[in-house]
């Protein structure tokens, strides 16, 4: 689906009074329609080019605010169920919205609903906030007339997701900071205290020629790479940017994608179990609150493939498609795949035989995003410990290569 880009336009009443603006749409073809909605005749569209600057490449770079969108969700669900006319209820949520990307997506879902579209189809126009299954909930709520019900339910799994998110990335916090911060000062101490020190050895060297003048292997690491970093500066940091940039745009292509998401489930000291229950705790909170919605099971199926997050677990729900496409069972291709623990198999097959796959679906989101909780835990003090000695040995590895030369040194001249 294309995103949505601005266009401007002038149209004519039908008492000839002209007007002019802009609209967010994909095609001018929907801007015209848009218009023609509103009783108006369209003069001239055109799409409104904006300069490149740097707020415009952060907007691009900067993922909506999950937090943000949770908030919105249980507010709009909040004002619906308590009978506020729809169009109010948009606009007071876009009052108070602080996000600016939401706020506009906001104020573009109020204008189309204004000019007679469904909510659904005006929360199209916005992909990047409003994903597909949040589009395909609230189309569900629509059709049933239980609106409130599936915007609650939205609600509820965008803030499970929120907190999920949240979890994960606090856990992440204190080693990306002492790695951070340690790279830091090693850069420093590489950069402006090894030369100091390599200064010192040229004139000892000077000083007694007859002694030898090789470095140690250690000390020669450490003076080869602060001339590197001092001399080659202007290299290393672009060569260092140039790899960073490929490998986020590789990351983000189909077969880098693959790749990557098969190879974080395989990571050692339990950081790939901990990947695999967030990638099911999603997709199981995700699936069951499709189906509570109503949404159609094939839907529902392919949906949470694709915003599960992990390519491993999108290509096994191609399979979970494919078996209920031809009649089959639910739970059958998932029970075949390595990333579904058996108990998942076996609840989803109780659900589907009780009728009650909604509530088991719900109790392994539970059962798994308290797992991620316990793992991260117990990986956090494991971190915690191993940061420390790596820090430490490589901070004492550069206080012992700096410190050989002056022994050896002192040994001869003894």
């Amino acid at each position: 689906m294309a995103s949505a880009v601005t266009f401007a336009f002038r149209a004519m009443d039908v008492a000839g009074t002209s007007t002019a603006g802009e609209i967010e749409a994909e095609s001018k073809a929907q801007v015209s329609e848009q218009l023609r909605q509103r009783g108006l005749i369209v003069l001239d569209v055109t799409e409104k080019r904006e300069p490149l600057r740097i707020e415009n490449l952060w907007r691009t770079w900067k993922k909506i605010d999950t937090r943000e969108l949770a908030i919105f969700s249980r507010q709009f669900a909040t004002l619906v169920a308590s009978g506020m006319p729809m169009l109010r209820s948009l606009s007071t949520l876009e009052e108070q919205t602080q996000d600016e990307r939401i706020k506009e997506a906001i104020a573009g879902v109020r204008s189309d609903v204004e000019a007679g579209s469904t909510l659904e189809q005006a929360m199209e126009r916005h992909p990047e906030v409003f994903d597909r299954l949040y589009r395909a909930m609230v189309r569900s709520g629509e059709q049933s007339g239980r609106l409130e019900d599936s915007l609650d339910r939205i609600a509820y799994q965008v803030e499970k997701s929120d907190a999920l998110r949240r979890q994960v990335k606090s856990a992440l916090m204190y080693p990306t900071l002492v790695l951070g911060f340690a790279g830091v000062v090693l850069i420093a101490v590489v950069a402006f205290v090894i030369p100091v020190f390599a200064g010192i050895f040229e004139e000892m060297s000077e000083e007694h020629p007859s002694e030898p003048t090789s470095l140690p292997i250690p000390t020669q690491m450490c003076v080869t790479a602060s001339e590197m970093i001092t001399g080659y500066w202007y290299i290393l940091i672009p060569g260092t940017i140039a790899l960073a940039v490929g490998f986020f745009r590789w990351k983000r292509s189909k077969h880098g994608k693959e790749v990557w998401d098969r190879t974080i489930l395989r990571l050692p000291a339990q950081i790939g179990d901990v990947i695999q229950k967030v990638a099911l705790a999603r997709w199981s909170r995700t699936f069951a609150g499709s189906v509570s919605a109503g949404v159609p099971m094939l839907q529902a199926i392919k949906l949470t493939g694709e915003s599960s997050g992990n390519v491993v677990l999108e290509k096994s729900m191609e399979d979970v498609y494919d078996s209920v496409k031809r009649g089959g069972s639910l739970a059958r291709p998932i029970q075949a795949h390595e990333i579904f623990p058996p108990m998942v198999g076996h609840m989803v097959a109780v659900g589907e035989e009780t009728g009650q796959l909604e509530n088991l679906l719900s109790k392994i989101a539970d059962f798994y995003e308290a797992e991620v909780d316990a793992k991260v835990k117990a990986l956090t003090s494991l971190i915690e410990p191993l940061m420390i000695v790596f820090v430490g040995g490589i901070v004492g590895f550069i206080v012992i290569a700096m410190y050989l030369p002056m022994f050896s040194l002192y040994e001869n001249i003894r």
